[in-house]
């Protein structure tokens, strides 16, 4: 017998089944992510997004379909990080838009909500790239406008979509040269095929695993006093790699995980022909690892203190409650005209941008790209009538314009700033005594004589800009990809300035990470001012991770 409908349940449990099968994918997504960098990555990204929306519709009690359409709707796009979460909200919101009049879902409303989210999420996107995921989006809107047409019956109806999906997904490297290079499809047409998949096992009556989704929903409404009184058994979160001196058979693996239980808990040993990976809470990590010794030699040893970080996560709790509190006392006082937003990536970097006169940093960049909601909390907090919000990341600028989409009582301007650098030039740019339309010309002006780079290292191997790249290489990334390789990241990064510094430059300003020590810094500045005597050279404690060094010139 045919399905013709979906009615409000059981789009509720296709929808959490989606988020749950993404979220059970998100690794497999970011690897296919082109640029290997140690990144908050596309996978991590859709997976924060769709969670947001999957809480929200875990926690209405009766709904029905304007209530869940309003749910997936809201909780998306507040929770949407990068431009591929920011993408996916968009595409939901769209799709909730046209389903939210009807009580139940047939396959012609399927196919007009499929339209919807297609057209309302290329809309969002300023210029819009074949080879996205908004080409495998195209796609099922295609497919579903030629479905609805001939079948009525959702068993049909449905797969045909998953089919098309497919299809076009393997496309993309066809439509994105860049794909091609790599050996990858579009990470974030991947993510949205997970969701479909997801939703199709729902869909068929197959048992799904919510744990993710509950695990989420419960952390969030433990309280801080009920987190500071936990008890922590075991005291040290222990991981390393043995790579094997002979076959590490089931009875050594059964053997080694029963030892471990025995002297603690959250055990994880995955063997993989001659490596095996452990992880292990235990308060003596020297046993696990004597033990261990015991198959083989020992690779990237990692023991973490938890009692520690759980000590320095109460004062940080406490810092932000204070700072919330003088917010809080600064929002009382009159608006003033002018306000500033940044995003930033470390300690030095929040430090500059405090002394030029930002009134909020929104830790995170991209490691981990920040929220639409934690952009919306920022503007909340700065009491300003005008408000001007520094990206600093290209993969967040969505997610700021999102927000000022999102804000009415204030006049918010996105300065579509792609690094810190261009970010601290921006609001240098800034003119008190001018108008705000002279300012944005003045600070958008400003952050196109800025060529930014930044050094870090490959997570994977991959080949891309003609570039074999392989873990463990350090890359100088500049605007436009990737500008230099190699082993040394000094010899990289002087490669990469060698690309950016021409006869106009008069500044590089070098910002070091929290991985690079200050005197090392200061005799690399020293070795780059030999190599460019006519051009002056500032040295700056960025303290960001990831990346040893941020620079620019100007």
């Amino acid at each position: 017998m045919a399905v013709k409908t979906i009615n409000t349940e059981m789009l509720r449990r296709m929808f959490l089944a989606g988020a749950a099968n993404l979220e059970a994918k998100k690794e497999f997504i970011n690897e296919l992510n082109v640029f290997p960098v140690p990144d908050g990555d596309t996978g991590t990204n859709m997976t924060l997004t769709i969670m947001s929306a999957a809480k929200e519709v875990q926690a209405l009690e009766h709904p029905d379909m304007v209530s869940m359409a309003k749910a997936i709707s809201s909780g998306s796009l507040r929770g949407a990080r990068g431009n591929s979460g920011v993408i996916l909200s968009q595409l939901l919101r769209g799709f909730t838009k046209e389903i939210r009049e009807y009580e139940a879902i047939d396959a012609s409303v399927l196919a007009k909500a499929c339209d919807r989210a297609t057209a309302t999420a290329y809309k969002a996107v300023m210029k819009p790239k074949e080879g996205t995921i908004l080409t495998v989006a195209k796609g099922i809107s295609q497919r579903a406008q030629e479905l609805a047409e001939t079948t009525e019956d959702l068993e049909v109806f449905i797969p045909e979509i998953l089919r098309r999906a497919e299809e076009v997904l393997a496309e993309t490297p066809e439509l994105l040269p860049v794909l091609k290079e790599a050996g990858v499809v579009d990470s974030g047409g991947q993510g949205l095929l997970e969701v479909l998949r997801g939703a199709y096992d729902a869909f068929l009556g197959k048992e799904i695993d919510y744990t993710a989704i509950e695990a989420g929903s419960a952390a969030k409404m433990v309280k801080p006093d009920q987190q500071a009184a936990a008890d922590i058994k075991f005291g040290y979160c222990t991981e390393f790699i043995i790579m094997t001196d002979k076959p590490f058979t089931d009875a050594d693996e059964t053997e080694f995980k029963a030892y471990l239980e025995s002297i603690g808990d959250s055990i994880v040993c995955v063997a993989d022909d001659d490596i095996v990976k452990i992880h292990v809470h235990t308060n003596d990590p020297g046993l696990a690892i004597q033990k261990a010794l015991t198959y083989g030699q020992l690779s990237r040893m990692k023991i973490d203190n938890m009692r520690e970080e759980h000590q320095e996560k109460l004062i940080r709790d406490a810092e932000k409650v204070a700072a919330q509190q003088a917010e809080a006392k600064k929002k009382k006082e009159p608006r003033k005209p002018v306000g500033f937003i940044a995003v930033s990536i470390g300690d030095g970097m929040n430090e500059i941008f405090r002394e030029l006169g930002v009134d909020y940093i929104i830790e995170g960049g991209q490691t981990m790209n920040p929220s639409t909601d934690d952009m919306l909390t920022a503007i909340d907090q700065v009491n300003a009538d005008h408000i001007f919000i520094l990206p600093n990341n290209k993969n967040i600028i969505l997610a700021a314009n999102q927000a000022q989409t999102l804000t009415e009582d204030k006049d918010i301007i996105v300065i579509p700033t792609k690094t810190v650098p261009q970010g601290i030039t921006a609001v240098i740019s800034y003119m008190p005594e001018a108008d705000v339309d002279t300012n944005l010309e003045a600070m958008q002006e400003g952050i196109k004589n800025v060529r930014t780079g930044q050094v870090t290292y490959a997570v994977r191997d991959t080949k891309i800009d003609d570039k074999e790249i392989h873990e463990g290489d350090i890359m100088g990334i500049g605007d436009q990809g990737i500008l230099a390789v190699g082993q040394s990241v000094e010899e990289t990064t002087k490669e990469m300035l060698a690309q950016l510094v021409d006869g106009d430059s008069e500044l590089i300003s070098l910002y070091y990470g929290q991985d690079v020590q200050e005197e090392d810094a200061q005799k690399f500045a020293e070795a780059v001012e030999a190599l460019y005597p006519d051009v002056d050279i500032d040295v700056h404690m960025g303290g960001q991770p990831i990346y040893y060094y941020v620079l620019s010139v100007e």
